[in-house]
């Protein structure tokens, strides 16, 4: 105890572990409602009704010109995340909330099995985008929807995060749902370990102790030294930030 330096953040009381673990009970009840209550939501989203969008709409992909139903890849449900993009700037420059969310989408064999894709619709241009994807190594299926976005997002600000999706039947296709903000922390693991925390995510906004670290804020949240910060492991594993863009 006589180790701890004065300007250490605070840290919660300490005490015996039967103390510990009744107050954690009490805190266990509210977690167990809220679980149920966001069973509850997802059971009122599945009965959202659904607007019919147009399958043909055209989209830019690795192989040129596809469309939105071509997207499904023969299943029935699509995830789209819609990323924002700095047309012509570099990689530095690029959104980062976008690249904190989409280096967290990995593995989607278990999206698959539920007869679903989950593809990226990018804001901007394809091929300086792509090239954004193959520096970040992400290897999910990656649009350009620059071209189509009034037509996707009907009555939305076009230039935000959104997650949209949709329902294939037969040749048609129907919107079901979409988010933005911080409805797209649902791609997201990093915030729900650190929620799990003593000092939480130690943003600004968050109702903490005094003492508690929170000098995280802004776009700093999500970024170190001037970069998306997913992007410093890529550089320091010899990758390519060249995006063509003459950044």
């Amino acid at each position: 105890m006589n180790d701890i330096k004065r300007d250490e953040p605070g840290t919660p009381k300490i005490v015996d572990r039967g103390i510990f673990q009744a107050a954690l009970e009490v805190l266990r009840v509210r977690e167990k409602t809220h679980t149920k209550e966001g069973d509850a939501i997802a059971a009122a989203r599945r009965r959202l009704p659904m607007v019919e969008v147009d399958g043909a709409t055209p989209l830019i992909g690795k192989h040129g010109a596809t469309t939105l139903l071509d997207v499904f890849e023969g299943r029935r449900m699509l995830i789209a995340y819609y990323f924002m993009w700095h047309a012509g700037r570099p990689a530095p420059e690029q959104c980062e909330g976008c690249t904190w969310v989409t280096s967290q989408v990995r593995e989607l064999s278990y999206i698959h099995s539920r007869d679903v894709t989950y593809a990226v619709f990018c804001q901007g241009p394809y091929e300086e985008s792509a090239r954004y994807r193959d520096f970040m190594g992400w290897e999910m299926p990656w649009y350009s929807a620059m071209h189509s976005l009034d037509a996707l997002l009907v009555g939305r600000r076009v230039g935000m995060m959104h997650i949209v999706c949709y329902l294939r039947r037969g040749s048609n296709v129907f919107e079901t749902y979409w988010t933005t903000r911080r409805g797209v922390e649902a791609m997201d693991n990093s915030y729900r370990l650190l929620d799990l925390t003593a000092y939480g995510r130690q943003e600004a906004w968050e109702e903490s102790p005094a003492g508690w670290p929170q000098q995280l804020k802004g776009k700093q949240v999500s970024r170190t030294d001037g970069r998306p910060t997913a992007q410093w492991s890529r550089l320091k594993a010899g990758h390519s930030d060249e995006l063509g863009t003459g950044g």
